[in-house]
């Protein structure tokens, strides 16, 4: 049962949902109602989110999740794909700059979803999986109606999908979905259909595999369909630090969720004045200096994801994020198949950093799922989508919450600030003049121009679940996306 509570969130007294879409949220409220564990609705909501929004992940994609279970042990899990094992440093040598470019087909890395979503359902799945991915299988064959949100997307990052005559003619280049408008993709539904009847290896050792390599080789890349054959994801423990009273749970390298805990670290000994201009700058400064030294010892950030948080009632939490990196990825479509590559190889640095491409190696990645315990449980569950937007919305979200006491609803809503050069700053509209003027006078200036993002820098999307005080949840999804928080 679900009672608003306007800036607080929604709140059960049982089980909770926030993910990105509508649609997600109600097909995991029902894996949750037919007995399923909090994997299983994050799974299913996943391969949905992956359906109906395609330019922020899907199959052609990686996951990565942090588990609490209720004992409070906590768990991360690696998805991430690996660079093809013929990506060799002679090849990257001859780039421009020695880097591969964002959207190049050397940048193609291996998915990891799928084989994530089964590594997670083996260990902690109830229901069978076929019955996890029906609603996304139904929906992409039978159509849906795009969201506002996806629609804006969809139109803006338009030029991404002409380039690759597969991509265009998947995705409708030149006559992108309007908001409401349905659209439909059978052939994604026709692959998943496979995975849920056969397992992991319908993908990685069939068709999809086959069918990819081929299309990134076609168009210059290195990936080859033994490349996928050979992926596997782990379970590894969390890195974890503590902040007012919480200890915040970060996935390790090849992550940059050690960014948020230096950070944290960092904030921790100061005070933390809510109305004082110079606490924001603090944070900024802050998480300044963490993402330097993530650059140097992890690698380089940039990109967009998607993400569900959920918490059964048996106290099982999950927060599972999956994305394709840059809107549409690499923009190269899988002929037959309806999904599109990662283009996780632009994380690579050049070669000779510790971030340097080599064969089958991880690129640092953005994706960063994290939770927190209070008292050794789990007290919250939460991700913040969008690329190097995702540590600087975790240590944002935490200051708000565990230092400010804001209600939870309030928080993700309130106005943030995105770092993106060393001082580069774009601030979003409905700051307090008092705090974006301070900003400005130290130094930090608006990064109009720079990038795809310039001058409209993504702010981000939370999902966020917590425990109140009193043992029940409260839920909460960002209004920046098309999201929803549902309680079970």
């Amino acid at each position: 049962m679900n009672i608003s509570s306007g800036s607080a969130g929604v709140r059960s007294a049982t089980a909770m949902v926030a993910t990105g879409h509508p649609l997600a949220a109600r097909s995991a409220q029902d894996m949750l109602a037919a007995g399923g564990s909090a994997i299983d609705a994050a799974i299913a909501a996943d391969a949905i989110l992956g359906v109906v929004e395609p330019m922020a992940t899907g199959i052609g994609g990686d996951v990565l999740a942090m588990l609490v279970e209720p004992d409070g042990t906590a768990r991360s899990y690696n998805g991430t794909g690996r660079a093809p094992s013929a990506l060799h440093v002679e090849i990257v040598e001859k780039l421009p700059n020695r880097r591969i470019p964002e959207r190049h087909p050397l940048a193609a890395t291996v998915p990891g979803a799928v084989r994530g979503w089964f590594d997670l359902h083996a260990r902690y799945g109830r229901l069978p999986f076929s019955q996890l991915l029906a609603p996304a299988i139904a929906l992409a064959a039978e159509g849906f109606a795009v969201a506002p949100v996806a629609a804006r997307e969809w139109a803006l990052f338009e030029p991404v999908i002409k380039v690759d005559p597969a991509c265009a003619k998947l995705y409708r280049a030149g006559n992108v979905p309007q908001d409401g408008e349905r659209f439909a993709n059978p052939e994604l539904a026709a692959v998943l259909r496979a995975i849920a009847a056969e397992g992991p290896d319908a993908f990685y050792l069939g068709g999809p595999a086959q069918q990819a390599s081929a299309a990134n080789q076609a168009r210059g890349g290195v990936l080859a369909a033994e490349d996928f054959a050979a992926h596997r994801g782990d379970f590894a423990e969390p890195l974890r630090r503590n902040f007012r009273g919480l200890t915040v749970l970060e996935c390790p390298p090849n992550t940059h969720g050690v960014a948020v805990l230096d950070a944290l670290e960092e904030l921790d000994a100061l005070a933390l004045d809510r109305d004082d201009p110079k606490t924001t700058i603090a944070m900024v400064e802050a998480i300044g200096r963490a993402l330097a030294r993530a650059k140097e010892t992890v690698a380089d950030p940039a990109g967009n994801t998607v993400c569900t948080v959920v918490v059964d009632s048996d106290g099982l939490a999950v927060t599972l994020m999956s994305s394709i990196f840059k809107r549409f990825g690499s923009g190269i479509a899988v002929p037959g198949c309806g999904f599109v590559l990662q283009n996780r190889g632009f994380g690579f640095a050049e070669p000779g950093h510790i971030n340097g491409p080599g064969p089958a190696k991880r690129a640092y990645h953005t994706v960063v799922p994290a939770a927190a315990l209070k008292d050794g449980r789990f007290h919250a569950g939460f991700g913040v989508v969008g690329g190097a937007m995702q540590p600087q919305g975790h240590v944002q979200m935490l200051v708000r919450l565990a230092a400010w006491g804001e209600e939870l609803q309030a928080a993700i809503d309130a106005p943030r600030w995105r770092l993106e050069g060393a001082k580069a700053l774009a601030i979003e509209p409905g700051t307090p003049d008092f705090i974006s003027k301070a900003l400005r006078e130290a130094g930090y200036t608006d990064p109009v121009g720079a990038g795809e993002l310039g001058g409209r820098s993504d702010f981000g999307g939370a999902q966020f679940v917590l425990r109140d005080k009193s043992g029940g949840l409260i839920g909460a999804s960002d209004k920046r996306k098309d999201g929803l928080a549902l309680g079970a």
